[in-house]
């Protein structure tokens, strides 16, 4: 009885013991599952059912590939820059999709199939003579035209690019004389330029007044607008205009609104030109609400990950970014980006705008002060000083001058050893001229290579430069009445470039309506005043 007795008592302890075996081995099958697959992206888990959720991962050192966003298949002497630019810049430490990787290399496939000189472009060709459009085909098109400058032309480009993404066409571009030998091929085994005997002639003479326009074609109710349209019914090509002037005119307006989006995507061939960077319109569309999620996880990262993906500077170029940087800028522990640039609707002097990088960069701790009593370096007591090279690129040499002649001639409150560059003073943009566009490209992939990043409120030259380096700005206020703002810069809020003069319309009531306040994560720039501008915020 005794015994029986210690037997029931301790069946208690035997049973929390069991209970705790089972707790052990539940948690060690937990710990050792493998964990969601991972295609070796580093920052990204993708699980059962197609969600992409992002995972903060370290970002991995001198990755060519960049995570799996580079196709290894290109002879890298071809390109020196696909390969070599991350050399030179920070590891991403931005979310990738693996989503956006599986769509980038089912379209590289696509592009392959698809392609000028292949038998199916020559049947889409054939096809865009007969003036409708058909079902029939597996190959449709978008055609990039350049417009402006060289900024607007990378951020425009990606903007396309997604474009294509989404709706599943080919993306060739118009090469006009002023981009040659400017870009490498981004797609392997292939071309992205338009032949020169496309049968449409006279591309970049295209604009919001033109007759094959869809807002000039929805006007004269000259194109079949129900969503439910068969290809048929409608032309072989359609001109899309989307530049900055189509704010107030809601016809142009109207390609970002679902059910037109759903009558353009049956049009084989869309010949687009923009000037500038659309991507926030295209995520006020539903229907490519699901797809834009899955491939961008964090939505203030398009630019970042299309741009790195997208923009290969030519051997040519990468020659002379590569001589400069390793001449100027190599042995510099921190790099210092500031561009400068004086638009119409903002005027401020030359001096003036000296005076307001002076003040943001002391204000902010960017560069130390310097001592204006001294003209010589006291004795450093450190065995090594601590170098900042300033990177100052901007059309005028006046700002230049003054802010090398500041730490040329007076030593640093900090001890700290400061030298300034600018590898060109312009005067004025010249994109017409394809060595001017040589540089212009060169000061951006060197700007982006940049640790800090000061650029002037509405400059698409600093968008394009901080956003490939993934940094966070500072945005040098624009000056409303001449004098310097205060405070003279702001620190941006995303790495995401803005969308200067929306279109002001609201799809569903087809009347007047603020971009900004469609969708939660599309909301007016924290830079650009002059006029209504939206970007993408997480």
């Amino acid at each position: 009885m005794k015994w029986k007795s210690n037997s029931f008592a301790s069946r208690p302890l035997l049973f929390l013991l069991a209970l705790l075996i089972v707790l052990l081995l539940v948690l060690t099958t937990l710990r050792d599952r493998p964990t969601p697959l991972t295609v070796g992206l580093p920052g990204v888990r993708v699980t059962v059912g197609g969600s992409t959720q992002p995972t903060a991962a370290a970002a991995i050192p001198n990755d060519k590939l960049l995570g799996g966003l580079l196709s290894p298949d290109f002879d890298e002497e071809s390109c020196l820059s696909r390969y070599q630019a991350m050399l030179y810049r920070k590891a991403s430490t931005h979310v990738l999709s693996s989503y956006l990787i599986l769509k980038i290399r089912k379209y590289e496939a696509l592009h392959k199939k698809c392609a000028p000189n292949t038998p199916l472009f020559q049947k889409s060709v054939e096809q865009l003579k007969t003036n409708h459009s058909t079902d029939q085909l597996e190959c449709n098109y978008v055609v990039w035209i350049p417009r402006e400058g060289i900024g607007n032309r990378m951020l425009t480009l990606a903007a396309t690019f997604l474009y294509a993404l989404l709706t599943n066409r080919v993306m060739l571009i118009h090469q006009s004389e002023d981009m040659v030998d400017l870009l490498c091929e981004p797609f392997p085994g292939t071309t992205w330029y338009l032949p020169s005997n496309f049968p449409i002639q006279g591309l970049e003479g295209h604009n919001k007044h033109s007759q094959n326009s869809y807002g000039y074609l929805v006007e004269k109710n000259l194109i079949n607008t129900d969503h439910k349209a068969p290809p048929s019914s409608l032309p072989s090509s359609l001109y899309v205009h989307l530049g900055h002037d189509i704010r107030e005119d809601h016809l142009h307006a109207r390609f970002f609104c679902n059910d037109d989006q759903e009558v353009i995507s049956k049009i084989n061939w869309i010949l687009l030109r923009a000037d500038v960077y659309t991507v926030p319109g295209l995520f006020i569309i539903p229907k490519y609400d699901e797809e834009l999620a899955r491939m961008f996880p964090l939505k203030e990262t398009v630019f970042h990950h299309l741009g790195r993906y997208l923009l290969h500077p030519s051997n040519t170029v990468w020659g002379m970014i590569m001589r400069y940087h390793k001449s100027y800028l190599a042995k510099a522990k921190e790099r210092i980006g500031i561009q400068v640039r004086i638009f119409s609707w903002a005027p401020i002097s030359v001096e003036n705008v000296y005076e307001q990088v002076m003040r943001c960069t002391q204000q902010e701790l960017i560069l130390p002060g310097v001592n204006l009593n001294q003209s010589q370096i006291s004795p450093s007591t450190s065995t090594e000083s601590i170098t900042k090279t300033v990177l100052l690129v901007s059309l005028y040499g006046e700002v230049y001058e003054r802010l090398y002649n500041l730490y040329f001639v007076h030593p640093t409150t900090t001890g700290e050893m400061i030298s300034v560059y600018q590898p060109t003073h312009e005067e004025r943009q010249q994109t017409e001229k394809q060595f001017h566009n040589y540089k212009a490209m060169a000061e951006i992939w060197l700007l982006s290579f940049s640790d800090v990043f000061l650029t002037s409120a509405g400059s698409t030259f600093g968008y394009v430069s901080y956003s490939l380096a993934g940094v966070k700005p500072w945005f040098l206020q624009s000056s409303k009445d001449r004098n310097i703002p205060n405070p003279p810069c702001r620190r941006g809020a995303t790495i995401d470039p803005c969308y200067h003069g929306p279109p002001n319309f609201n799809c569903k009531t087809g009347s007047t309506g603020d971009t900004g306040n469609i969708v939660r994560h599309v909301r007016p720039c924290d830079d650009f005043s002059y006029a209504p501008a939206v970007k993408l915020f997480d």
